[in-house]
């Protein structure tokens, strides 16, 4: 079989697309690079929709957080203190259970056992309640002078918050939030590995990762090979974030532009 021909039949495995036998032995780079890949789509998947829902929650709890109000400050505390101090895979596995344990009372449960959207649920509330600190901490951080600015111009309300206090929460969230992505991508590799099942053996890049690093006793081949894919993907999110950072501070002189740096968590 040549490469073409293994690139037609696995390019799509991980959606149910394609040849459904997995090798069984003489594995070559192009099979690993195929599959690694094709399993790569639910990481994105994952990534992507977990953050661009989590953004918009972790900027209503940040906003929780901040005010007066102890009916919103409290659950909003409550919240990220919960999924910033537990892990991540633990989250997994009682959510999991959880919904399982629904199923058979609430049939129409049924769909969050299944990994797409049941490990999405818990990547969004993990990944809002790590963003929203980070959005706290940036509103916390935002100069009294532009808000007495807003103030003297008679700025009040949701035109105060949408004109000045939101951009500028951003523009000083932004180089942490971006760490936060590129964590939240990372994390994916998790999904199938904690109590949600992959349906037909259709797991995501780690999971084909580690059926060749088993099959051929030799994890030096397939785990660069996933290395490398997760180092492209980071470099995307890097180069995108990157490009909403420059808009966000383009209004700034040089000098004053919060600058890019990648800073991975070792521990979570």
């Amino acid at each position: 079989m040549s490469c073409w021909e293994t690139i037609a039949d696995y390019a799509l495995r991980s959606q149910g697309i394609g040849e459904r036998l997995l090798p069984r032995t003489d594995f070559t780079l192009c099979q690993q690079f195929t599959l690694i890949g094709s399993g790569m789509i639910w990481n994105i998947y994952f990534g992507t929709f977990a953050l661009v829902s989590g953004f918009f929650l972790a900027t209503a709890v940040a906003l929780g957080k901040a005010t007066r109000s102890v009916w919103l400050r409290k659950p909003s505390e409550w919240f990220i203190f919960v999924f910033r101090g537990s892990p991540l895979f633990i989250q997994f596995f009682f959510a999991y259970f959880l919904f399982l344990s629904l199923k058979s009372s609430y049939p129409a449960m049924a769909p969050f056992t299944a990994a797409w959207l049941g490990a999405l649920v818990v990547l969004f509330l993990n990944t809002a309640a790590y963003s929203a600190e980070i959005f706290y901490g940036a509103l916390l951080s935002i100069p009294k002078g532009d808000l007495e600015a807003a103030d003297a111009y008679g700025m009040s309300g949701w035109s105060r918050f949408r004109r000045v206090v939101w951009p500028t929460m951003l523009r000083l969230a932004w180089p942490a939030y971006t760490n936060e992505a590129i964590f939240l991508f990372h994390a994916t590799t998790l999904v199938f590995f904690s109590g949600f099942p992959a349906a037909q053996q259709s797991g995501d890049a780690l999971y084909y990762a580690s059926y060749f690093a088993d099959k051929t006793f030799n994890p030096f081949v397939p785990y660069p090979i996933l290395a490398f894919y997760f180092i492209l993907l980071t470099l995307t999110v890097i180069g995108m974030f990157g490009l909403v950072n420059k808009r966000l501070n383009r209004h700034l002189p040089q000098d004053r532009r919060v600058k890019m740096r990648f800073r991975p968590n070792l521990i979570r």
